[in-house]
């Protein structure tokens, strides 16, 4: 039981597991903290937090559990607000989407609290965004990546591992190196391109006309171009390195591509389909049940 939990950060994830902590009576009084006071007064109106705090000073004061569902763009300067208030009993996680960037935040702002500051990150995003789109089953059946410090206790992992365990989340451990490569690769990555789609198709003359005609491919490729343009801007700049490999990478595939549609090689490009449909059709068999 966590008897007091704040959240910063009141939107889709925090939202949802402050909905998933309460369901699971795991969660006391919920308190939420932003820079927007209309969000948390959504937030308080749909039920996702019970008080409003007015800074981290009251905020934190009893706090069991802190969750920092903000953008990573943000998470410096809110450690750097929080830690003069931070308990020696408080356990603090994150929702960030990076991990590197979050490591270096807290080595830098939360130094004095490292046995309990255990980063995090919830694979469980949507295009959506807000208190509105908040809902407890969120997490259910999605994993979440736990990364932790080698400063941390093995409570405090224990119990982090435990908060998501009980909102439905499939919880694992990941190094921070690891983490930001893998989802450089199949998270940020595409939400990369298919926001560069749409800024492409919206730029053209004909614009009107293309977006009348496109239908389920275009719908499908490029969902996740309506996510939070400031959340996304700071993951992509967060884990600019790793982006940037990927990204070089999948340039040199489009090349491959080209070269194909060049030469006219149909025999080519249905090989190239066909190992890549079989290898999503197999990824779909195996996690997306």
């Amino acid at each position: 039981m966590f008897e007091r939990v704040v959240i910063c950060g009141v939107g889709l994830i925090g939202g949802s597991f402050s909905l998933a902590l309460k369901k699971a009576g795991l969660a006391g009084t919920v308190v939420g903290v932003g820079r927007h006071p209309e969000t948390l007064q959504t937030a308080m109106s749909l039920g996702l937090i019970d008080e409003i705090a007015a800074d981290w000073s009251a905020a934190l004061a009893g706090a069991s559990l802190v969750l920092l569902a903000m953008p990573v763009g943000q998470m410096a300067s809110v450690m750097a607000a929080m830690a003069p208030h931070l308990g020696p009993d408080t356990l603090v996680t994150d929702a960030g989407s990076t991990k590197a960037d979050v490591f270096e935040a807290v080595y830098t702002h939360l130094n004095h609290r490292l046995q309990n500051v255990v980063p995090a990150h919830p694979i469980a995003g949507a295009e959506k965004s807000g208190p509105a789109a908040a809902f407890a089953g969120l997490f259910s059946g999605k994993r979440v990546v736990v990364t932790p410090l080698p400063e941390n206790s093995d409570e405090s992992v224990r119990r982090v591992e435990e908060a998501w365990a009980a909102c439905g989340a499939i919880v694992g451990r990941m190094s921070s190196m690891d983490h930001d490569r893998v989802f450089a690769a199949v998270s940020h990555l595409p939400h990369l391109l298919a926001f560069g789609l749409v800024h492409d198709i919206q730029g053209r003359d004909n614009a009107e006309q293309l977006f009348s005609f496109a239908a389920s491919g275009f719908r499908d490729f490029t969902r996740i171009a309506g996510s939070h343009p400031e959340m996304w801007r700071d993951i992509c700049l967060s884990n600019r390195q790793a982006l940037l490999a990927e990204l070089d990478a999948y340039l040199t595939e489009l090349a491959y591509l080209r070269a194909l549609l060049m030469q006219g090689d149909g025999n080519a490009l249905e090989t190239l389909f066909g190992q890549a449909s079989s290898a999503r059709n197999a990824w779909a068999e195996k996690y997306l049940k």
